[in-house]
């Protein structure tokens, strides 16, 4: 088994964060940071900018790191048909755009819909994966230090 090294990215414009609107029959419609799996010899920034290019169309920029997040899924089907993403270390950063200009998504998510702008006061009214999400994307978007939300088994994966 391998830890999957992920790069996610809050991404803030106007008062607003794009974030991927996903459904599965797992989990319903949830919403998740864009980002993914870190290549081999790629740089966590790296990853961040061309996983966002991929699946939203935007180029974005990290302005700081934020948080780090371990998640490992116990779902004995899903660990036999997807070893690769039983361990993952999310690597959240908080990034800007680089411009207004969007391509179109490249290689978007199986469970993604679309990428769709959320006001961040509207935030506490949508369902986020994983779900310490829910409670802590304010602090990490309002606090310029870095945080280690710990560690979660879950009993499904998610986007």
């Amino acid at each position: 088994m391998s830890i999957r090294s992920t790069a996610k990215a809050i991404i803030i414009n106007n008062n607003k964060i794009l974030l991927n609107k996903c459904f599965d029959e797992k989990n319903g419609d949830y919403y998740s940071l864009p980002g993914g799996g870190q290549h081999t010899d790629e740089t966590l920034h790296e990853a961040t900018i061309r996983e966002c290019l991929e699946e939203t169309g935007y180029n974005v920029i990290p302005v700081r790191f934020s948080a780090l997040y371990e998640e490992i899924c116990d779902n004995p089907k899903f660990r036999e048909l997807y070893p690769e993403y039983i361990h993952k270390m999310y690597h959240i950063f908080i990034c800007k755009l680089k411009n207004d200009k969007t391509v179109e998504p490249t290689e978007i998510d199986d469970m993604q819909i679309k990428s769709e702008w959320i006001d961040i006061n509207d935030l506490n009214k949508i369902y986020l994966l994983p779900s310490f999400l829910n409670d802590n994307i304010l602090k990490m978007i309002n606090s310029e230090t870095p945080q280690f939300f710990g560690s979660e088994h879950i009993p499904y994966n998610h986007g």
